[in-house]
């Protein structure tokens, strides 16, 4: 019934920028915090931010001023900008809502 959907990662230089995307049906991102995580490979899940139904955002420590989460509830569309990337940003970016979890984008971060 729920489902999200990320988008937008690919392969960037260090230094380079992306802005992913995470799409819902089946929920309302205007209604619900919405969290962003990130796994690198052979890594454990880290917290990356999140954003509350009023606006208030918060991130962890290595992606303070440098990562921006936003939201466009007429596209029920949550974004995840990153800019000045670093080789150890290379995960994938996973979107969640309460229980639910999308499928995740791959980012690389290389030269």
């Amino acid at each position: 019934q729920v489902q999200l959907v990320e988008s937008g990662g690919g392969l960037v230089q260090p230094g380079g920028s992306l802005r992913l995307s995470c799409a819902a049906s089946g929920i309302f991102f205007s209604d619900n915090v919405v969290r962003w995580y990130r796994q690198a490979p052979g890594g454990k899940r880290e917290w990356v931010g999140f954003i509350m139904p009023g606006g208030f955002t918060r991130y962890g420590d290595s992606m303070k001023g440098r990562f921006t989460i936003s939201r466009d509830n007429a596209k029920n569309t949550v974004y995840l900008q990153m800019n000045s990337l670093k080789p150890e940003d290379t995960a994938v970016y996973y979107c969640s809502i309460e229980a639910y979890w999308g499928q995740g984008t791959q980012v690389t971060g290389s030269s």
